[in-house]
Parts: C-alpha cells; structure tokens; sequence
C-alpha cells in the first residue's frame, strides 16, 4: 500500500490552541496508509511581492513541504469573522510568484474549533473562497462548525465519545475526497 502524506496547517501561533489541539487528535482519525506533517508557518516574514525572486529558506521550506503533500488539511481559528493574519500569510507565500502556487491541485478540508456555537464558519467560507481561487478543490459535505465545549477532547487530548462518530465520519468523507483526486477519478 502507497503511504499519503496530509500536510496539516493550523492557522494559530498559540502554544496551547484549541485548533492545534483539533489538529492533533484528528489526525489520529487517519487509516493506515495515511501519515501527516504539521506545515510549520510561525518563522515566515510577511509576504512582500518584491521578495518573490529571492525567498527565504522558511519559505522554500514551505513550498517544498506542500508540494511533497498529497493533501491538505487546514484547522483554523476564526479572528474577527475571518482566517487569522497568519494563515493568509502562509497562503499567499507558497501561492507566489504567479504561475507557481504550490497549493494547486491539492485536495483539501477545513476544520476549525472555537468556543461560539457556530465554531469557526465565517472563517472556513473565507477560506474556501480563497482556495478556490488558487484551485485547491476543498471537501465541501460535511462541514465541520466544531464548539469548543467539554467533552471535545478526552483526558487523552483524543476527540471525546460525544463528538467521535462525527468527527470519524468527517476524515473518512476526507480520505475518500483526497483518494479521489490521487486516482484521478
């Protein structure tokens, strides 16, 4: 069986992030066959288009590591109704120069945690406009509006038996979206 690689973004710097902590237990969710690698994005220097033909080895290291990915699976905050400053950074790093977006054709899902009862929805829409542009096709049933509530995670940091079924139904819906675009189907 061929190993995949999922690159996970998490779009908050925050040590002890609610979506850092989504992030991790849900890759536990990944069947056999599947590793992922957290993209590091917290050493990068605010885009700058004057810098796109001389980047910084973060940023080299950025793209190589997205190329090298066979999907994507992005766990944002939602700050002020939107994606936080961060991720949009990382995004139009390895989007850059025109042309040579390291993003495209990647299959991709969004996830996000936070402690209001739409979790991060604004968040996610946001940047799903912002991946279809750069032509990343994004899992689009079922979405994840996920609270930030106990019982999320168990003493484990694994996702708690409240939310498990769901959450297994999400990364399996997700495999099979990143499956798809793999085989060409």
């Amino acid at each position: 069986m061929n190993e995949y690689q999922i690159a996970v973004i998490v779009g908050s710097l925050r040590q002890d992030s609610f979506n850092r902590k989504l992030a991790h237990a849900m890759v536990k969710l990944l069947p056999p066959g599947f590793s992922f690698k957290q993209i590091r994005i917290d050493d990068l220097p605010l885009y700058n288009q004057d810098d796109d033909s001389n980047p910084t080895e973060p940023i080299k290291r950025l793209k190589a590591e997205i190329g090298a990915a066979h999907g994507l699976l992005f766990v944002t905050p939602e700050y002020n109704r939107s994606i936080p400053g961060v991720l949009k950074n990382a995004i139009d790093h390895a989007s850059r120069p025109y042309g040579q977006s390291a993003w495209s054709g990647k299959p991709a899902g969004v996830l996000g945690a936070s402690v209001g009862a739409i979790g991060t929805a604004m968040a996610q829409q946001h940047l799903r406009n912002i991946l279809a542009y750069l032509d990343v096709p994004t899992l689009g049933q079922p979405e994840a509006f996920i609270q930030m509530k106990e019982g999320l995670f168990d003493a484990n940091g694994d996702i708690g038996t409240d939310s498990r079924k769901f959450l297994q139904n999400w990364m399996d819906r997700y495999i099979t979206w990143v499956e798809k675009h793999i085989s060409g189907a």
